[in-house]
């Protein structure tokens, strides 16, 4: 992996533990997924254009429909995470979730997109698994939120392993720019959604007033990490890229554990450390 690589990785794994942190204290549903989509298609739009404007995209109807696909994936992503932060904690749904994307993120990648990882890169992946397990064994413990906690974080990695390896063919193949591409989901996942938001107008509402800061600080920060993300992708493989980028799995769990308070902290950091000894590998891999 390049240095510039795993420099962006680094510095999305530090935002995305940030922004997964505030979301967790709004413990919202879609009232809260879709107002912060929204404030992100706002927020990054004059960037936007002016990535259009200077790159020059062409883009035709196979890379809208990507687009489009790539906010549908992400709508599930941000539902079911809320959900496992609802019932679950901070510290054990965010490392089930980053922990088991990857593992089938680079799977899928050696299957449909013939990479082919070194064998201390596969080692990686089997020491990621592995400290997924001895994480997840904390959802029997009071206050994680037991067997549905766990459900949802693997759910959630199902997800990400899907839209990592449809974006990585977003901006690899069809060279769709990462912040047009990101901003075209965010757009998407404000307007696909728009009918129920407006029925559920008066959530909408009190969620803005109770949790204000919070929004807006997720609308600007989530977007950031999956912009450094998608930039790391044009130019390096899924194999290394997705599970690199669970370095956020350490950031998130001590944050849990030091920030909110979550039970079983030992536990949990020491499982989140193997999980990192397992991204070390396959980015050296």
């Amino acid at each position: 992996m390049s240095p510039l690589a795993l420099v962006l990785i680094l510095a999305a794994a530090v935002v995305h533990a940030t922004w997964n942190l505030l979301a967790k204290r709004v413990g919202g549903g879609a009232s809260f997924v879709w107002l912060f989509g929204a404030l992100s298609a706002l927020i990054y739009a004059p960037l936007a254009v002016a990535a259009i404007i200077i790159q020059r995209p062409q883009l035709g109807e196979v890379d809208l429909v990507f687009i489009v696909g790539s906010a549908l994936l992400h709508i599930g992503y941000y539902l079911l995470l809320q959900r496992g932060y609802r019932v679950g904690d901070l510290s054990l749904v965010d490392p089930l979730a980053r922990g088991t994307g990857p593992a089938l993120a680079t799977a899928a990648a050696i299957v449909f997109f013939g990479e082919r990882p070194t064998p201390l890169a596969l080692t990686g992946a089997l020491i990621v698994v592995g400290g997924v397990f001895v994480l997840a064994g904390g959802g029997r413990r009071s206050g994680s939120g037991g067997g549905e906690a766990v459900a949802a974080g693997i759910m959630t990695g199902t997800v990400i392993a899907a839209y990592t390896l449809w974006d990585k063919h977003a901006v690899g193949v069809l060279l769709i720019p990462p912040l047009v591409l990101d901003w075209g989901t965010s757009l998407c996942r404000a307007a696909l959604p728009a009918p129920v938001a407006y029925r559920r107008r008066a959530d909408v509402r009190a969620c803005w007033r109770k949790h204000r800061r919070a929004v807006l600080g997720v609308a600007a920060l989530n977007p950031l990490s999956y912009i450094l993300v998608l930039t790391a992708l044009v130019f390096t493989p899924v194999s290394y890229v997705a599970p690199a980028r669970e370095i956020s799995i350490l950031v998130g769990a001590v944050l849990g554990a030091r920030l909110l308070g979550e039970g079983d902290a030992r536990r949990r950091l020491a499982a989140a450390g193997v999980i990192v000894l397992g991204v070390v590998a396959l980015a050296l891999g």
